[in-house]
């Protein structure tokens, strides 16, 4: 992956820290950062008067506050900004195209640990060709700046595996390289659901599964030798092993499969469920 780390900011606390992780992000992968904001999509807890001149200023001070702050804690960050009037889905999703990830902030919801993705946030994760990264306001796995370091505890990035084979080469590739670029800890799950045990009585259902996983890895751990990777296999429903394996996570990386129509947008429940309940920043990669 080349293209830049694109984020869209809009001026709310938890695209502020989605900034921070990106800049993080981008530093870690030797990528440039673009700083995107739309002055036509503002949120609607942002005091601004709807006079579009207004907006802009808006949006430009919106972009400098930032591009200082972040190039006064990154003093080697590649960065650049964009003020566009384009609708900020429609402007991201652009940006897709050519980007090695999108980053987007998400509300956190109360004392729980999960996310309030609104409908730019859904239609984006669902549409982009590339990985796209959502993070929540004041995420303990997020350094957001001076006096705000990551938690100590958040120490592996978290892949679920839920078809091991080509299919999770996208989502491995990610990983991997969110790993190493962290020296972090890799942590592969496999879920194996109950019905399956039942099904297969004279065998060892999760020998079996541990093995494909194993299979699934050694090409990324070939690639990744520095990596320390834990294969995690466990017996239930695959949103609550993941939920269960992320309890650690500086990173959790779910895949969605990729779709022809522009119509049919929708996350899976695995990806879902991880959006809205894992506690750290989640990434969505699209696969075949």
């Amino acid at each position: 992956m080349t293209g830049p780390v694109v984020v869209g900011l809009d001026g709310s606390p938890a695209s502020v820290t989605a900034a921070w992780w990106a800049a993080r992000e981008a530093v870690d992968r030797h990528l440039p950062l673009v700083l995107l904001h739309s002055w036509t999509t503002q949120p609607l807890d942002v005091p601004i008067v709807q006079e579009a001149h207004s907006k802009q200023r808006y949006g430009r001070e919106l972009l400098e506050r930032a591009s200082a702050e972040l190039l006064h804690h990154h003093g080697d960050l590649a960065l650049t900004t964009e003020l566009v009037s384009a609708p900020a889905a429609h402007a991201l999703l652009e940006r897709g195209e050519s980007a090695s990830m999108l980053v987007l902030g998400s509300r956190g919801h109360g004392s729980v640990a999960s996310f309030l993705l609104g409908s730019i946030s859904l239609h984006v994760l669902g549409l982009t060709p590339c990985p796209t990264v959502a993070v929540r306001a004041g995420d303990p796995a997020v350094e957001a700046g001076w006096g705000h370091p990551a938690a100590a505890d958040r120490d592996e990035v978290v892949v679920g595996v839920q078809e091991p084979g080509g299919v999770a080469d996208p989502l491995l590739e990610f990983a991997f390289t969110a790993a190493a670029a962290r020296g972090a800890r890799l942590r592969a799950v496999r879920a194996l659901p109950l019905t399956s045990l039942a099904a297969r009585l004279d065998e060892d259902p999760e020998a079996e599964e541990r093995a494909r996983l194993a299979g699934a890895l050694a090409p990324w751990r070939e690639k990744f030798p520095d990596v320390p990777v834990t294969k995690h296999v466990a017996v239930g429903p695959a949103t609550q092993v993941l939920l269960t394996a992320s309890a650690h996570g500086c990173l959790t990386v779910v895949g969605r499969r990729r779709h022809p129509s522009h119509l049919t947008w929708k996350l899976g429940p695995v990806a879902h469920a991880a959006l809205h309940h894992v506690p750290c920043p989640v990434a969505v990669v699209p696969h075949d």
